[in-house]
């Protein structure tokens, strides 16, 4: 497929709402293709929903049980051959962030190999235009809706920079739940001048007035990392505008981490409650800090920076209250025990796939009943650069 070039050019001139006719399109000219679908993860990571009508097509398929969740959940494409025709599943990613799966049906006997290439890169391209298209319509995030969102779910995925990211330094992912009635956990990523700053955030409260809280110290905390400032200073200015609206009557639970890309060094200001925990080797061990006061909880709180480092091949975990503090139906605590045999468990899956997985063993400790609040679950990988691999 030397038309490549073509087709990207295509999709950035294309209506928002046409980018997989595009696709469909230029797939029947030069691939002979019968059929395009695009479907998009849904909020909760549990099914792939169909952009769009076609004919005969689920509205709906399950992420673990379905040729396009293999796709999906693997990262590479699947082929399904039929009697009369070869399904491809492709993986649709941007930047580390697992955004769907292309499905295209070609004649039974196209030969793959020198298509994957450059379908690979279509993907990746269709990827980008999605992002870019949801400014202007609402068709790609109504489809990964596979049932109404709350108004503070609907703020709260608003705010949020994606669910995963990768770069050659680290790879993280994040998972909210109950995805459809979140209240006030959130998290937030950036990644800048050699840099990534993530932070962990968890507003008091629940439905609208968390979320409310929460939008308002998100804000903050980008107003001022965009301003320049030090991590510290970050969340002063947060916790001076969460302070001047609630005054005191409400406060955000912050942990705040800007991460040295180059040489692992970590600046933390731990503002409340959500947790860390590291994952070397086989050791899992609590990363400790000194409590400081949640934002906003009085007026011109100074804030210190405490550091530590991170080494290639170290899983960094990140917990809100609604995990560690979730307890079974004999009353014990989630707590540390727990979330350890959690992380160990899980220490042979990629990033992408921890969050969940602690969710699903949060929820069986629970009782598999609902959760009593919303829980905020944050991987990061840390490869490290060529420099520190060596040291």
């Amino acid at each position: 497929m030397q038309e490549i070039a073509d087709i990207e050019q295509a999709l950035r001139r294309a209506a928002p709402h046409r980018l997989v006719g595009v696709v469909e399109d230029a797939l029947r000219e030069h691939c002979g293709a019968l059929g395009v679908e695009l479907r998009l993860a849904d909020y909760a990571l549990r099914s792939l929903q169909l952009v769009g009508g076609t004919a005969g097509a689920d509205p709906s398929v399950p992420v673990h049980d379905s040729p396009q969740g293999r796709a999906f959940g693997a990262q590479e494409p699947y082929v399904l051959r039929e009697a009369e025709s070869l399904r491809l599943h492709l993986p649709v990613t941007v930047r580390g962030d697992r955004l769907g799966v292309l499905t295209a049906v070609l004649p039974p006997d196209t030969d793959l190999r020198p298509l994957l290439p450059a379908l690979a890169q279509l993907c990746e391209a269709l990827g980008h235009e999605v992002l870019v298209a949801e400014r202007d319509t609402d068709l790609y995030v109504l489809a990964r809706r596979a049932t109404r969102l709350t108004l503070a779910a609907e703020m709260q995925w608003q705010l949020l920079p994606g669910r995963s990211c990768a770069r050659p330094e680290f790879a993280l992912a994040a998972h909210l739940e109950p995805a459809y009635a979140i209240f006030g956990d959130n998290y937030d990523w950036s990644v800048s001048d050699g840099r990534l700053t993530l932070t962990v955030t968890n507003g008091m409260g629940e439905g609208i007035e968390a979320a409310l809280l929460t939008n308002l110290a998100i804000n903050a905390l980008r107003n001022a990392r965009r301003a320049g400032l030090g991590l510290a200073d970050q969340a002063a200015l947060a916790d001076q505008a969460v302070y001047a609206q609630y005054r005191g009557a409400a406060f955000v639970s912050v942990l705040l981490l800007r991460f040295d890309l180059a040489t692992g060094e970590v600046e933390a200001v731990d503002a409340g409650s959500p947790r860390l925990w590291r994952l070397r080797g086989h050791a899992v061990e609590p990363v400790r800090f000194d409590e400081q006061l949640p934002l906003g909880m009085f007026e011109d709180t100074a804030y210190a920076t405490e550091r530590f480092s991170v080494r290639p091949g170290d899983r960094l975990l990140f917990g809100s209250d609604g995990v560690y503090g979730a307890v079974s139906p004999a009353g014990e605590s989630y707590g540390d025990r727990a979330l350890a045999r959690a992380l160990r468990g899980t220490r042979l899956l990629p990033p992408t796939h921890v969050p969940q997985a602690v969710l699903r063993e949060l929820a069986a400790h629970h009782g598999g009943g609902p959760l009593d609040d919303d829980a905020l679950v944050v991987c990061l990988d840390w490869y490290g650069t060529a420099s520190t691999v060596a040291v």
